[in-house]
């Protein structure tokens, strides 16, 4: 594709917008036309995103320009079905929406648009075709990758259970007594023990793929101590040997380019600053074990909406998501 494809952020002053324009400002098929911020309307965005000084000069905006092809919404939960209801977006725009606000509830009837649920291992043929995407939750894709490959072949037939930490970015710029780093350093704590949100869509798309799952899945959410990347121990009964569940998964993912299964031990340094998700599986007893890990602002947000906008938009979907972890 030679045109560039024409973009705006709204909700531009957050994690994922941050994380977004780190993305597409190097990305090669992408122009950025407007970032909007009622808050900050007028400044650079580097006053902001400081590390982008030097690489932007753009201000944030107070207008939405409709000229444009994708309008990402940053947006916090509840945020974007406020922003649509008071301003029309033509028709011709596509969306991708940050927020969990269409991820189970697809449709706004308002402006008649419908929503692809945006995991590609999950729907991607739908996103190439799709006008609208929800993007998934940083939890919800960090487990879904690991429940999937057995979804397909019909596999979960016992109760799931899931213990995971997330990154305080997970939590958004907002400050609040829990992200605060004086208190969440050298810390590890619970919240929202089996009523985390994003176990909606986790069951909505197991369902997708194993229509008769009645089971429970078991979440146990932890806010780690360290900025960014979720790691999710995930672990079902499972009849078959480890090497059958090993290839079930490589098989599953054979043709995902950001979604490895490591035979080897994993760590959040692999997977950090990269739009990747990495999965290792063993058998113990009956039990088999999926520890998926991924980096909840990219590969959890901005990273797999950039992902959605490169399939809905003809490109190669790794084009401007090439990113290299640290190893230190």
């Amino acid at each position: 594709m030679s045109k560039k494809i024409n973009i705006g952020i709204v909700g531009g002053a957050g994690y994922t917008a941050g994380e977004m324009l780190r993305i597409l400002i190097f990305h090669p098929q992408v122009s950025i036309k407007f970032v909007h911020s009622t808050s900050n309307a007028g400044k650079y965005i580097y006053d902001v995103h400081t590390d982008l000084f030097g690489d932007c000069e753009l201000k944030f905006s107070s207008e939405i320009n409709q000229d444009i092809d994708v309008l990402f919404l940053c947006l916090g939960h509840g945020d974007s079905v406020k922003f649509l209801e008071q301003n029309t977006i033509h028709k011709k725009i596509r969306i991708i929406d940050l927020s969990q606000d269409f991820r189970v509830n697809t449709f706004f009837k308002k402006q008649n648009r419908t929503f692809i649920y945006g995991l590609p291992e999950l729907n991607k043929q739908a996103i190439e075709k799709a006008s609208n995407i929800a993007n998934p939750g940083c939890f919800a894709t960090c487990i879904q990758l690991a429940l999937l490959p057995l979804a397909d072949k019909k596999l979960l037939n016992d109760d799931v259970h899931v213990s995971a930490v997330t990154g305080s970015t997970g939590a958004g710029q907002a400050l609040k007594p829990e992200t605060h780093f004086s208190w969440r350093q050298s810390t590890l704590s619970i919240y929202k023990a089996f009523e985390h949100q994003h176990l909606n869509e986790i069951t909505h798309s197991v369902l997708q793929l194993q229509h008769n799952f009645k089971k429970n899945i078991y979440f146990i959410p932890y806010r780690g101590n360290h900025t960014r990347g979720i790691i999710a121990n995930v672990y079902t009964t499972f009849k078959g040997t480890e090497q059958e569940a090993k290839k079930l998964y490589k098989t599953f993912y054979k043709d995902a380019v950001f979604t490895h299964v490591n035979d080897n031990k994993i760590d959040l340094k692999q997977v950090v600053n990269t739009n990747k998700a990495f999965l290792h599986i063993e058998k113990h007893g009956e039990q088999l074990l999926i520890t998926s890990i991924t980096d909840n602002l990219l590969k959890g947000a901005s990273g797999q909406a950039v992902q959605n906008m490169n399939l809905m938009m003809g490109l190669d979907e790794k084009t401007g998501l090439k990113l290299k972890s640290s190893g230190f």
